[in-house]
């Protein structure tokens, strides 16, 4: 028998009766509509929020067929069937205002001929008021509001803050009808990938509970592990578990870890190891922005955010972490409690796939020789493999001489030491490889380690017209006594001192030593 897997399939009625896998997340449906009534819920892109959506949708539209064999069958009122509008921004681009406007218009009249109801109102939002209170006056039942990507519109033009924000206007005077409308409502679940402030986008919504990060709803979406090796136990034959989970699970969302559905189902389908999620979609924009931030992408392996951070956004001040953190390149390592009202978020990347994708493609921003840094990165893997680290110096040095001068003359970031050592440090990650950066020692941090079999490689980076001198990198490095920590470790451990010129743009010093 062909093994069915529900790809980009957002229809839970489809993945019902075509016999498609399916993880019962119904659970959740009944705990949401018994505790409350307006929800808010951000996942990255691919997370399966829009088939929980659609799931919903038809429990609330009283399908009792499609839930047999699940948790709600037994645990819902099928006789009490509600009208509901579903609002979906998840298909095509929204780049104007008025295209926007067109795309209210759309809805609003699918949904007039889905109900048989005419509306009389000529502005957008009095329309979509309009129609929720026929739809209660005509079923003598309260309506059930679902809107999936809410903030689509806008991050498709995040790009162009003045057109961004006339559309997250435009979507806010839509939203707000949803205050006045709460008499006539039953429910009302909003998903998106960013959490923009009550204060620009739900004004007057202030009843909106969030449960992004509530550790009841962590895996609302997306699969744990024990719901991949139980749901999808007979398609596990011959594949190993720990390089899977390495791979791709690792999401939190202060809960059990989950995996993102998209990532495991193609692994699924195809039996190869790729990064599946990441290539549906590039972070170009988030890249070139953090330059412009003159973000230290090291710190990728390990940042601290405090809640607000995490948790707000908005297109006029964005902020590179919450952005991270928010598209899915960034997630929760563990939450510090420094007080009652306030928290520390510990981030990491999620998996290897996020972060060796997400390297590979910054370093593809930085040159326009793909071919090149490709070379690079095998040229790197040998040498990890051979320690023969004078041909290391080579292989930066060939990858910073191609970096285009105007390349540096649009960023000018070549004056800063964190530039330099994000690019060793996406070559390395890159690969997969364990790299370790700011890790505590007994004496303080170092800039870089990297482990490779039984071999430590620790790094010290400079740049020396800080300090007019070369040669000091490694003489630094064996002075803080950084590496040993690693000696009993590691059969083999490297000290190596890195030094560039942020004139010439280029490694200048390279000196090595093996302990």
């Amino acid at each position: 028998m062909k093994l069915k897997f529900p790809i980009g399939i957002q229809s839970f009625e489809e993945i019902r009766t075509e016999g498609y896998y399916y993880v019962d997340k119904t659970p959740f449906v009944k705990m949401l509509t018994d505790e409350g009534k307006y929800y808010f819920l951000s996942r990255p892109r691919r997370f399966g929020k829009s088939l929980f959506i659609d799931t919903l949708k038809q429990a609330f539209l009283g399908k009792k067929e499609l839930f047999k064999g699940l948790y709600l069958y037994n645990n819902w009122d099928w006789d009490k069937k509600h009208p509901v509008i579903h609002i979906s921004f998840g298909a095509g681009v929204v780049k104007t205002k008025e295209e926007l406007l067109k795309t209210f218009e759309s809805i609003l009249r699918e949904h007039t001929r889905i109900y048989h109801i005419d509306l009389e109102e000529e502005l957008y939002n009095k329309k979509f008021e309009e129609l929720i209170k026929k739809l209660a006056e005509k079923y003598k039942q309260k309506v059930v509001v679902l809107v999936d990507e809410y903030d689509k519109p806008i991050l498709d033009n995040i790009e162009n803050p003045e057109t961004a924000i006339e559309i997250r206007e435009a979507l806010k005077n839509f939203y707000s009808v949803l205050k006045d409308a709460d008499p006539y409502l039953k429910f009302v679940f909003l998903t998106g990938v960013s959490k923009f402030s009550k204060v620009s986008i739900f004004s007057g919504l202030n009843n909106l509970e969030d449960i992004t990060l509530h550790p009841k709803y962590g895996t609302i979406c997306g699969y744990t592990q024990s719901e991949l090796e139980t749901v999808f136990a007979d398609a596990l034959e011959d594949v190993n578990l720990e390089e899977v989970k390495l791979w791709y699970n690792g999401y939190n969302f202060l809960s059990e870890p989950v995996y993102n559905p998209f990532d495991i189902l193609l692994f699924l389908k195809n039996k190869e190891i790729r990064a599946y999620w990441f290539e549906t979609g590039t972070p170009t924009f988030l890249i070139k922005f953090l330059l412009q931030k003159r973000f230290n992408f090291t710190s990728l392996e390990h940042l601290e955010a405090g809640e607000e951070i995490v948790e707000s956004f908005d297109i006029d001040k964005l902020n590179p972490i919450t952005l991270l953190f928010q598209t899915g390149y960034l997630t929760i390592d563990y939450v510090e409690e420094l007080s009652p009202e306030y928290r520390l978020y510990h981030l990491k990347y999620p998996n290897l796939e996020v972060k060796t994708a997400f390297n590979r493609h910054l370093l593809d921003y930085f040159t326009d020789d793909v071919t090149l840094k490709t070379q690079n990165i095998v040229k790197i893997f040998k040498i990890l493999k051979s320690a023969n680290l004078e041909a290391l110096k080579e292989v930066f040095q060939s990858f910073f001489a191609s970096i285009p001068y105007d390349w540096y003359r649009k960023n000018n970031i070549n004056e800063y030491e964190g530039f330099y050592a994000s690019v060793v440090y996406a070559y390395f990650s890159a690969l997969g490889v364990d790299v370790r950066v700011e890790d505590a020692t007994s004496v303080g941090r170092l800039d870089m380690a990297v482990i490779f079999e039984d071999r430590c490689y620790i790094f010290e980076f400079k740049v020396i017209e800080l300090d007019k001198s070369k040669g000091k990198a490694l003489a630094q490095l064996k002075e803080k006594g950084y590496h040993e920590k690693y000696l009993n470790q590691y059969k083999e451990v490297y000290l190596i001192g890195v030094e560039f010129s942020k004139e010439r743009k280029n490694v200048v010093g390279f000196k090595w030593e093996k302990l």
